[in-house]
């Protein structure tokens, strides 16, 4: 284990027993800039962005727009944009949704490869080019331990292509989130109160029913992770 892994984990230690907004404070002061935060404006992303926002108020937020989001999430945007004054940039594919279509068909009915095709055109390519344009030397994401089994070994900062990642409310519930919400009069995303707990694509996204687990409603449950928050270089 080199020096900067010994620095990692004495540095998750100490952080593992800390709050969230202890957390965002410590990543200001001590981890390098440029900041950003990354958000999906799904259905408990006003957490994360009212948290951060409160110690760096114009960290650029990043936003990857597929083009597919629900309708419901386009306003989600606008309302957080204009209640917590987001510094938002958007990022896109090169090539629009209908094109894509146009020449590919509709990738995400198609097998396993097709569907890590358009995350890879549509998410991760976006993504690192919001992460390079920007500079971004830390990015804060909301990712959370309960949420998935994938998720379940996170820690609250990690090296990740190459640039520091922190999840400040990693070990937060559910009941936490709505905790927030509540004490700060800060909205879930609309779809919440349809019944759908993890929100992207309205093409891939089904609402939480009986006998599903979160991780189930995404992707027909055949895959949690879209590409965004997996190092294919480093791993986890």
């Amino acid at each position: 284990m080199d020096k900067s892994q010994i620095w990692l984990s004495h540095i998750n230690d100490e952080l593992e027993n800390k709050t969230a907004l202890a957390r965002v404070e410590f990543a200001a002061k001590n981890l390098p800039g440029q900041y950003s935060v990354a958000s999906s404006f799904g259905a408990q992303s006003a957490v994360s962005l009212h948290l951060i926002t409160q110690v760096m108020p114009q960290i650029p937020v990043i936003l990857i727009d597929t083009g597919y989001l629900f309708p419901e999430t386009y306003q989600f945007v606008d309302q957080l944009i204009d209640s917590l004054n987001l510094n938002v940039h958007v990022y896109q594919s090169k090539i629009s949704p209908a094109w894509q279509e146009a020449r590919y068909g509709k990738l995400w009915e198609k097998d396993t490869p097709a569907l890590n095709e358009y995350n890879q055109r549509n998410k991760v390519e976006p993504m690192d080019r919001a992460l390079n344009e920007l500079d971004v030397g830390t990015w804060f994401a909301g990712l959370r331990r309960e949420q998935s089994k994938s998720r379940h070994e996170l820690p609250v900062i990690q090296t990740f292509k190459g640039r520091i990642k922190v999840h400040p409310i990693i070990d937060w519930s559910s009941r936490d989130i709505h905790q927030y919400l509540q004490k700060h009069r800060l909205p879930y995303n609309p779809l919440w109160e349809k019944g759908y707990v993890s929100i992207g694509d309205k093409h891939s996204t089904k609402p939480l029913t009986l006998g599903l687990l979160e991780e189930d409603t995404r992707f027909a449950g055949t895959q949690r992770e879209c590409g965004l928050h997996v190092d294919t270089l480093a791993g986890l």
